[in-house]
């Protein structure tokens, strides 16, 4: 009987949570929260009359002591309610098995509920006359063993659901791998690359998210099944219901700022595709605008469209859930501490590409040469400028370092296109000038590659103190490699000076010689120099 009385107590204690008045309240203040009368979490009346100096807080405190009081004996009667004349005033006397219980008066009444006394005597009896059957008919045996029954069916079933979940995920996964290797999917090929094996994967996320549904589904209904545990049931079933409801209104109460966002992000589409339409008739060549050239359209179409979309991200941030709260402000916090951080190096670099586009210095194609690197450029990016030497190298100069450098285009700005080469030689005083001449431009014309306009151009670039400095400049033609047309063109230059007899060399004096070193006036044009007079007998 004392455990069946602790039971008793547990489960009809009254707890200081939502507020009712004669009905129900939607927000209870405290003070209606503390004259309130509970069983199983469930309002039943609030108590709003005051007799003597017995106060509605103390008669609810007297009813909890009549509760604990009850035997399982006295569960067994149902409630009856009794036309009593008390404090001058008409009331209706709660009892159960004879025991009273509660009394109900014309004063307990709240005016706005429009409820006369025996219409509310009437919900207060149904709602305590409904606790004390589930509370009656939980404490019976064959219920409790009935109720287990229905546990561990209930707890064998959701064993099967979870198996047969698992299983489908299996077949799921194995579909998909056979389907991957067909290349055949909800996702297309070029996106399933990037997202691997994203429709199996999204299948079992569903199916987890599932299983732990059905188990805290089957959890309140297993805690609701017993008396020692329906509190808690309830109590889940209640949080899930507040959880959804609150899900429930954010998402109604984020549309309208959502439908905002999308329109804000659909007009933002529609001007970068106006503005790259525009910037496509420049590159064309179709338009002319100040200020833009058609090689620098790639990076003014990123530029752009990086401005146009921070100023739609800005426009459309007020109206994105949750951007007031303290969240979304710590995350802008960190982000702006990391940008702080690491955007001095990362700036320089960028700032820096900008320069090299903007400035035209060199472009996709060209052939540089930076530091000792020399090579082709393979990609100008925001960050860093990739070469491809003649070795197949590919070789990432960081932009900061090819602005401070010293960068040499040997690209010719033509239309046809070509690189300019130009090789040096070193020769003696006594080799005449015009003969040397004649066999660089020889070997310049024997060599493939080399384009017959402009023709070759011969330099002396110094008067040394043992030797003459020749240079040759040739034009190779579009698309022939510079170290193979430098290696071909070197070849031929050693071949017709040991032709010639022609030594490439450069002698160093160590004392003064006996006669001057000098080239006599009839070697002038040797050959295969031609004189003067025979060009123009030729001419």
């Amino acid at each position: 009987m004392k455990v069946v009385r602790g039971f008793i107590l547990a489960l009809f204690l009254l707890n200081m949570a939502q507020a009712t008045a004669a009905e129900p309240r939607q927000q209870p203040t405290p003070g209606e929260q503390a004259n309130t009368v509970y069983i199983f979490h469930q309002p039943v009346v609030m108590l709003q009359a005051k007799f003597g100096l017995t106060t509605p807080r103390e008669r609810v405190l007297r009813v909890r002591n009549i509760l604990r009081s009850l035997s399982e004996e006295d569960l067994r009667h149902p409630l009856i309610a009794t036309p009593v004349m008390r404090y001058h005033q008409q009331g209706r006397q709660i009892s159960i098995n004879g025991k009273p219980v509660m009394l109900l008066t014309q004063a307990d009444l709240d005016e706005g509920d429009d409820l006369t006394l025996d219409q509310a005597t009437g919900r207060v009896m149904a709602r305590m006359e409904a606790q004390r059957v589930a509370l009656r008919d939980q404490y019976n045996h064959r219920y409790l063993l009935f109720a287990a029954l229905k546990a561990v069916a209930g707890a064998l079933v959701l064993l099967a659901l979870i198996f047969a979940a698992w299983r489908s995920w299996q077949w799921v996964q194995r579909y998909y791998q056979q389907a991957a290797a067909a290349r055949r999917g909800l996702i297309p090929g070029h996106w399933r690359r990037l997202l691997g094996n994203i429709e199996a994967r999204l299948y079992g996320i569903v199916m987890l998210l599932c299983a732990v549904m059905v188990c805290y589904l089957w959890l309140g209904w297993v805690l609701g099944l017993f008396p020692w545990t329906r509190v808690w049931g309830e109590s889940l079933g209640e949080w899930t219901m507040r959880v959804v409801r609150g899900i429930s209104l954010s998402v109604v109460a984020a549309l309208p700022g959502l439908c905002i966002v999308l329109l804000i992000f659909l007009i933002t589409s529609v001007i970068i595709k106006l503005v790259k339409v525009l910037l496509n008739q420049i590159e064309s060549g179709r338009m002319s605008v100040p200020g833009i050239h058609p090689d620098t359209v790639g990076a003014t179409r990123k530029l752009i469209a990086v401005v146009i979309w921070l100023f739609a991200l800005s426009a459309a941030y007020p109206f994105l859930p949750g951007a007031n709260s303290l969240a979304f402000k710590g995350v802008s916090v960190f982000f702006g501490l990391m940008l702080t951080l690491g955007s001095a190096g990362v700036m320089n670099h960028a700032m820096s590409g900008l320069v090299l586009i903007y400035s035209r210095a060199l472009r996709k194609g060209d052939i540089i040469r930076i530091a000792d690197n020399e090579g082709q450029v393979s990609e100008i990016g925001m960050l860093a400028t990739k070469i491809t030497t003649r070795e197949n190298y590919v070789v990432t100069v960081p932009n900061a370092v090819v602005v401070s450098g010293k960068i040499t285009n040997l690209s010719a700005r033509q239309p046809g296109g070509g690189v300019n080469l130009t090789v040096s030689v070193t020769i003696g005083y006594d080799t005449p000038w015009r003969q040397v001449h004649a066999m660089l431009e020889l070997a310049a014309h024997r060599s493939a590659g080399i384009a017959p306009e402009p023709a070759p151009l011969v330099r002396q670039l110094s008067l040394m103190d043992w030797y003459i400095a020749y240079e040759l400049q040739v034009r190779l033609l579009p698309g022939v490699s510079l170290a193979d047309a430098r290696n071909g063109l070197y070849s031929n230059i050693q071949d017709v000076f040991n032709e010639f007899g022609v030594q490439i060399m450069s002698p160093n004096f160590v004392m003064q010689p006996e006669g001057a070193i000098v080239v006599k006036k009839e070697h002038w044009y040797a050959a295969p120099a031609t004189p003067p007079e025979r060009q123009n007998a030729s001419a």
